[in-house]
């Protein structure tokens, strides 16, 4: 699977960019990613728009699940 040089430059800056404007979002993602990822832990996700409406989901981890976000931590690392 490759991935489009400028492709990939753009997505950077637009990480960095959401770093800046999110300080807090990473120091969280790699807290759960350092403790959290474990068979049976629940990830629960809510979303208020502008107009009040509200979306809500959660799963609960599987050992694919797993098995899926360790590879995507290794693939990211690699790059």
């Amino acid at each position: 699977m490759n991935m489009n040089p400028m492709l990939f430059m753009q997505l950077q800056q637009r990480l960095s960019l959401f770093q800046q404007d999110h300080p807090k979002v990473m120091p969280f993602m790699q807290a759960v990613g350092s403790t959290a990822v474990t068979e049976g832990t629940v990830f629960a996700v809510k979303v208020t728009t502008p107009d009040g409406k509200v979306l809500e989901s959660n799963i609960k981890l599987t050992a694919n699940d797993i098995e899926t976000i360790n590879l995507m931590k290794n693939t990211n690392m690699q790059q």
